[in-house]
């Protein structure tokens, strides 16, 4: 035999003896979505340290927080709160409107309302609200489906919030024009006569009690204003990080939540169901027809969709980083409905946390 093939016999024989006993190598767990408890204030945590995060960066954006007249701030990582702060007076029982960060409120009852065959967002409004609820023609009134209402392409002028039917006025036929407009808040009429129950007693059975909120809605003006402490908002917005289940629990199904939070239609393509949806090539702002090229907010990660609304109400869901970040408080610099450049240098700080 050549020496050549007994080197070749050796060399296979040490390969097969050396994987014999070898041991296996134990995976590493995996740490498990955390929901806290429907009743009292036990919240896991998780330190800055135990993430690799900079705990040098952490001031700086607490610094920021409080200058730019923040009241509560929360980041939560795979569930468990790593940052949770307060300002100006506020405090972990205080009370803060969303302002229109509650559309997504709306967005996920009318999801729910659907799963429970009580509509179908396809359906006109007009279906389950009876027509005449807008000054429009008859047949461009039945245009207006529930789905116009969640995309904010109804058609109707925007340029007042005011949703009696004499201010809902024809501009364009549903779904050829993306305007932003208080209209949406017919979907609760909407509901509230599809579950024959009013539109409070319906979100409090099927959200709000399901995962531990607290809270209620008010008027303010023509606005229908959803007021809750921080970290009932950052359990909506951990609801929403998973997907629409709370544990095993489905509150919304998970089909509803993607079409919710993907781009809505062609117009504005960082617009889903009345969610704002970051890295997109363009998108639209409020009170204007004006196409932005870019993602929303540069400076964070281009997966994550939002919740805005007036005054710097913010929830951001980050599922690349396992995230929800809370901001509640006063407007940062100037009032503004929904997106300002606060959120480009607040996630300048967040970013310096983990970068």
């Amino acid at each position: 035999m050549s020496k050549s093939i007994l080197l070749l016999i050796f060399a296979l024989s040490c390969i097969n003896c050396s994987s014999d006993n070898t041991e296996p190598t134990p995976s590493t767990p995996t740490e498990t979505l955390y929901f806290p408890p429907l009743v009292g204030t036990t919240w896991e945590t998780k330190s800055i340290e135990s993430l690799g995060w900079k705990q040098s960066a952490v001031q700086p954006l607490l610094d920021y927080l409080e200058l730019k007249h923040s009241k509560g701030f929360i980041i939560l990582v795979n569930g468990r709160i790593v940052m949770e702060n307060y300002f100006n007076g506020h405090d972990a029982a205080s009370n803060w409107y969303w302002a229109s960060a509650g559309k997504t409120l709306t967005s996920t009852i009318t999801g729910i309302a659907q799963q429970e065959n009580l509509i179908n967002i396809n359906n006109k409004v007009s279906q389950y609200i009876g027509t005449g609820w807008t000054s429009a023609p008859l047949t461009k009134e039945n245009l207006i489906t529930c789905k116009n209402l969640l995309t904010m392409t109804s058609g109707l002028d925007d340029t007042t919030d005011d949703v009696s039917p004499t201010s809902l006025i024809y501009t364009a036929d549903a779904g050829t024009r993306w305007a932003y407009h208080n209209v949406y808040v017919k979907l609760q009429d909407v509901i509230a006569q599809a579950s024959r129950q009013s539109w409070s007693n319906y979100f409090n059975t099927k959200l709000r009690d399901k995962i531990g909120m607290n809270g209620a809605w008010f008027t303010s003006g023509n606005n229908i204003v959803y007021s809750s402490t921080t970290r009932s908002m950052a359990r909506f917005g951990l609801l929403m990080y998973n997907k629409g289940k709370w544990q095993n629990d489905i509150i919304l199904n998970e089909n509803y939540f993607n079409e919710a939070t993907n781009t809505s239609q062609n117009i504005n393509l960082g617009y889903g169901y009345l969610w704002w949806l970051n890295g997109k090539a363009n998108y639209h702002l409020p009170q204007s027809q004006a196409t932005f090229q870019g993602s929303i907010i540069a400076t964070a990660p281009s997966d994550m969709f939002m919740a805005l609304g007036k005054n710097d109400q913010k929830i951001y869901v980050v599922p690349s980083k396992k995230m929800v970040v809370i901001r509640m408080g006063d407007a940062a610099d100037s009032v503004n409905l929904a997106l300002s450049d606060f959120d480009e240098m607040l996630w300048t700080k967040i970013s310096a946390l983990y970068q």
